[in-house]
């Protein structure tokens, strides 16, 4: 199994938007048979900072989310509310419950 976190600093007054967007990207990835989670997060001490957490079933799922219509145009439309390049880590999972 594969995670991804996925940090993301959002434009000061665009947190509202940014999170629409997510809403509709997530009605669509829960579609996606290799997608186990995906839970977008906000940083209390920073209402502007967004993490996704997101656990895939293998790296084919992760790939195929990643090369979805509705993952494109989100990824297109978010550019423009981010104050800074995300910080994404894939992860290799070792041990879960």
């Amino acid at each position: 199994m594969l995670g991804v976190i996925a940090k993301l600093t959002i434009k000061e007054g665009k947190v509202d938007e940014f999170i629409d967007l997510v809403k509709r990207l997530m009605a669509e990835v829960a579609k996606e048979e290799g997608t186990l989670a995906y839970a977008l997060n906000r940083d209390p001490s920073n209402p502007n900072a967004v993490i996704f957490m997101e656990r895939y079933k293998d790296k084919a799922a992760l790939d195929h989310h990643s090369s979805t219509p509705h993952f494109k145009a989100f990824f297109g439309s978010m550019k423009g509310l981010l104050a800074g390049k995300p910080e994404i880590s894939v992860l290799e999972e070792i041990q879960s419950i």
